[in-house]
């Protein structure tokens, strides 16, 4: 079996986001930005995208409201990111998660 390389980034990116998905300190930023950068796509950070949208490290935010409030942030940040233009992105630990009503 031939093996192509990834001449053209662009025609060969995905059509939708890449969700990384792990426990802190695993790799999920570094694997990012390699995987992105090879599929000609952005790389999304999202703790770096809460903090943002926070004004304040995700560590004072969590002091300041607790981890409930945190949640809900976090997972308006993650919808809006996911809601745009497929890229790479990498959550953090608990990011992911299954939640019942």
């Amino acid at each position: 079996m031939k093996t192509e390389k990834l001449s053209n980034k662009r025609n060969h990116a995905p059509k939708k986001t890449i969700v990384l998905v792990g426990i802190m300190g695993a790799g999920k930023s570094t694997v990012g930005k390699i995987l992105a950068d090879r599929l000609g796509m952005q790389f999304i950070d999202a703790d770096q995208e809460i903090e943002h949208a926070a004004g304040c490290t995700i560590t004072d935010f969590f002091e300041k409201y607790g981890e409930v409030e945190f949640r809900k942030g976090e997972e308006r940040v993650i919808s809006r990111i996911l809601a745009g233009k497929p890229c790479v992105l990498a959550t953090g630990g608990g990011g992911f998660y299954v939640r019942s009503n």
